[in-house]
């Protein structure tokens, strides 16, 4: 289950306990169902200043290619690291598929049926561009930091 905040997560999570007992109960179930909650993550939330000053450096660098990424419901996980050590972080992605491909899915109003998602079994970026722009997004964000452009 994966939410944006933790009131919505909580109203989710008492949905479900409702729905399960209700069904246990309506199937005459001897006793009522056991709950466990493991591998909860909360939602990453990219810091306003580092994402500003990584986004720059992608316009800087990428022009047009670069946009920003709307929230996400995936890598929650992600943020766990640099919340562990205190330190402000930003999420970006880059784009893996044929554009044509997902320029022809768009016109046709079938990207939800004809681009895979990474954990689908059809899902297969392709090797170029894919590879130089993720080497060249680790390299500039990393410059955004080591060299900072003067103000």
């Amino acid at each position: 289950m994966r939410t944006y905040d933790e009131q919505t997560r909580a109203a989710v999570l008492k949905a479900i306990r409702r729905i399960v007992v209700a069904e246990c109960q309506a199937s005459g179930s001897p006793r009522d169902p056991d709950f466990e909650l493991f591998d909860g993550f909360p939602a990453t939330t990219n810091d306003p200043d580092v994402t500003r000053q990584v986004a720059e450096a992608f316009d800087v660098h990428f022009g047009d290619r670069a946009s920003e990424l709307p929230v996400q419901s995936a890598s929650e996980d992600f943020s766990d690291i640099p919340r562990a050590f205190g330190v402000p972080y930003t999420y970006w992605g880059i784009g893996g598929n044929d554009p044509e491909t997902y320029r022809a899915a768009v016109d046709s109003g079938r990207v939800a049926q004809d681009i895979p998602v990474n954990h689908s079994p059809a899902f297969a970026p392709v090797l170029q561009p894919t590879l130089d722009t993720g080497t060249e997004a680790l390299v500039v964000a990393a410059l955004a930091w080591l060299h900072p452009a003067s103000d």
